[in-house]
């Protein structure tokens, strides 16, 4: 876990030191990646908060993702991942956000998308949208878990290039 660690510790670090505000879309984590960023000293300054938009209907509501969209690529998809990110930057007046949306397990949602599937995308002020696939393992909370590690490391490497 200490890689987590390091990842969320480099999130609020660089954000702090870029002076950017931060925001989160979490589908399948529900608010893991929001739990790793606030337990850190310094959150408070970088982090705007977290979006826990787990049905189609939430990523609807909350964040403005097309119904449309959904019903065409699905939830767990490229396409949901950046709408999910772009809709928390624009509600948080953020200026970067990251979003997780995939299947857990240990059970489909009767699409052809595998147990295991995490989408995870990003949006940024400076017009950046893009999302990148992965495929975990193990039990629910394992991939649930990776997720989040990954969406903080994901989150980083793009803070980075800000």
């Amino acid at each position: 876990m200490s890689d987590v660690s390091d990842a969320a510790e480099q999130v609020i670090r660089l954000a702090a030191e870029k002076k950017l505000l931060i925001a989160a879309a979490e589908s399948c984590t529900a608010g893991l990646v929001a739990d790793l960023l606030a337990g850190l000293p310094g959150a408070s300054r970088v982090f705007w908060g977290s979006f826990v938009s787990y049905t189609p209907e939430a990523k609807v509501r909350m964040l403005g993702v097309d119904a449309a969209l959904l019903r065409q690529y699905g939830a767990v998809s490229r396409e949901t991942a950046i709408s999910m990110a772009t809709g928390a930057l624009e509600r948080s007046g953020a200026d970067i956000a990251v979003s997780v949306t995939g299947l857990a397990g240990p059970d489909g949602d009767g699409s052809a998308v595998p147990v295991g599937t995490v989408w995870i995308g990003v949006a940024g002020t400076d017009r950046f949208r893009d999302a990148w696939v992965y495929h975990f393992s193990g039990s629910r909370n394992e991939v649930r878990r990776s997720a989040a590690g990954e969406a903080l490391g994901v989150l980083s490497r793009q803070l980075m290039s800000y």
